[in-house]
């Protein structure tokens, strides 16, 4: 296994970014569409996951894989997308729902995975 096709990676080379827009709102009962952007494609055998954080509290993880809601996580709250465009759509909004929401890519490269910060 050659690994020098691998070294100029934008993985090794810490070059993945996640560009996410600024603050969306929403009418409590209405429906938001908050999107995520990867520089570099998040594979099927790879993950996109969506975290929600209130008040500086530890993020909660909402939707692993791009589509799949995490354990818990109420119906309103759903994912989509593929390659570098994902999706985290809620609707029918609550008043709680106000909150930071993050995503995070997971990539697998020599062996190894690798987060986005």
């Amino acid at each position: 296994f050659d690994l020098r096709p691998h070294l100029d990676s934008p993985l090794l080379l810490g070059q993945i970014t996640v560009t996410q827009p600024g603050a969306v709102s929403s009418a409590v009962g209405g429906t938001v569409n908050i999107k995520c952007r990867t520089s570099h494609r998040v594979d099927e055998s790879e993950d996109l996951s969506w975290y929600q954080q209130k008040d500086g509290k530890t993020p909660k993880m909402l939707i692993y894989n791009g589509v799949t809601q995490a354990s818990g996580i109420p119906a309103r709250f759903t994912g989509s997308g593929s390659n570098s465009d994902f999706t985290l759509t809620i609707s029918g909004v609550q008043a709680e729902d106000a909150a930071i929401y993050y995503c995070q890519s997971y990539h697998y490269i020599i062996n190894q995975g690798v987060f986005t910060q």
